[in-house]
């Protein structure tokens, strides 16, 4: 028979944030072990990433009585892995960390249920994402982060006085580490600044003068970068490198040995190699630790109410000493992904072919081969080719009809953009409305176009 007591021991600490008022809370908290019941059976929360950071969040949110979790990740477990993501062992070596990371979770806290995801985050639909109360970023990229970050705020509806709706906010706790620095940050779409509103807040990648690359390379970061930048072009003319595919990391860490070699320089490895590339500083387990810990209190603050929640951007320091910091950053009126959406004016007429032309074209957007979505209906997917094969009959039909001939509505655009001459993968929300329309019909005798 189970020992009661143990039961409360367990969640101690947890009931002295949930069982009783304080001057801190929020303003829709009601003290009361009703709220961990609600805790622990109706909040699910979604893990993003299964690296150093995202296995501290998975225990730290099991451990903080959430119990319906789920976590998504496309990478396989590497040995240089082993010494800051603890949930993996040398068995463990070649296996998808999602589905080891949820395993190892489950089998240490009783009562925890999490569903893993061996996937890249863009193979999941909107629907996918809009089914979790809250999102938990355990990312290393910039364009991954701001992939999430534009899901998250596609959710967001805004009245006729463009007020962000509470009831479509899809809140966001995102943290990163580099060596032994660290951020957590709270995103509430609508409220406080979205990741792409303080996106200068990121530092420009460091390059290197081709001309040192090419002729004389004296660091291991120097033969990484030709072999990526140099070599890989003349090899594979035509065809782009995928950072994320391990074949492409291989044949660069390869050419970047034998560069090494040439040259008499050592220290070329396959994890600097994914980290030059990647513009990842290494991570440190004790500064995963801290900003899990900081993440995973926001979360629950958000999922509670026991406490206001962080206001709004959390730095740690602990390169010399100990030095927090945490900073209010301001929304960006204007985003455009964060904000009501940019408003496209159209004619009733207009074909789903013609207008994505015209947002290929739009000085603001300039999405290459966008696919278009209706409130979760593929109305053009560009792929895969199935979905491209079932959706190219609706190029030809006018959009007023596709969308239900609705005089005004959101759509979502999802395509490629460049970014500091980088190619990403991004979602874009636009208002479309229609010209032309009387009592909800439209007058089709008006010309098409913008």
């Amino acid at each position: 028979m189970a020992d009661p007591s143990a039961h409360v021991s367990r969640w101690r600490d947890l009931d002295k944030l949930l069982l009783r008022p304080g001057n801190l809370v929020g303003p829709n908290f009601e003290p009361g072990p009703e709220l961990r019941d609600d805790l622990r059976a109706y909040v699910r929360v979604l893990v993003v990433g299964a690296g150093g950071l995202g296995c501290e969040l998975l225990k730290d949110l099991a451990l903080s009585g959430f119990r319906n979790l789920e976590v998504i990740d496309m990478d396989t477990i590497e040995v240089s892995n082993l010494n800051r993501q603890f949930l993996f062992r040398l068995q463990d070596v070649g296996k998808p960390k999602a589905e080891v990371a949820a395993t190892c979770v489950m089998e240490r806290v009783s009562g925890v249920n999490i569903v893993p995801h061996f996937c890249r985050i863009e193979d999941k639909d909107l629907e996918f994402y809009s089914d979790f109360n809250i999102i938990a970023l355990g990312l290393d990229s910039i364009e991954a982060r701001s992939y999430i970050n534009a899901v998250a705020c596609s959710f967001l509806e805004y009245d006729s006085e463009d007020n962000p709706c509470e009831e479509t906010i899809k809140p966001m706790v995102d943290g990163g580490t580099e060596g032994f620095k660290g951020h957590a940050r709270v995103i509430l779409p609508g409220v406080t600044p979205c990741f792409e509103c303080t996106i200068w807040l990121f530092p420009p990648q460091v390059k290197f003068p081709l001309c040192t690359l090419a002729e004389t390379p004296r660091t291991p970061a120097h033969c990484i970068e030709y072999a990526h930048l140099i070599k890989w072009n003349e090899a594979h003319v035509g065809k782009s490198f995928d950072a994320d595919d391990p074949e492409h990391m291989q044949w660069v860490y390869s050419e970047a040995v034998k560069r090494a070699e040439l040259f008499g320089i050592t220290g070329v490895t396959y994890s600097l190699t994914q980290g030059v590339v990647k513009n990842i500083i290494p991570a440190i387990a004790s500064t995963n630790a801290i900003i899990s810990a900081a993440c995973a209190l926001e979360a629950l603050k958000i999922a509670t109410g026991c406490s206001k929640t962080l206001s709004n951007y959390l730095t740690y320091n602990g390169l010399e000493g100990l030095h927090t910091k945490v900073t209010e950053f301001v929304k960006d009126k204007d985003c455009l992904v964060c904000g009501p959406g940019i408003l496209i004016e159209l004619d009733a007429s207009i074909s789903l072919q013609k207008f994505i032309e015209l947002i290929g074209e739009h000085p603001r957007l300039l999405l290459s081969k966008p696919s278009i979505t209706h409130h979760g209906k593929n109305l053009y997917m560009q792929a895969p080719p199935v979905l491209e094969e079932m959706t190219r009959s609706n190029l030809q039909l006018p959009l007023f009809e596709l969308m239900g001939k609705l005089p005004k509505d959101i759509i979502h655009a999802t395509g490629m953009t460049c970014v500091n001459g980088k190619k990403m993968s991004c979602l874009r929300k636009l208002r479309v409305m229609f010209k032309g329309i009387v009592d909800g019909v439209a007058d089709m005798d008006t010309a098409g176009g913008a």
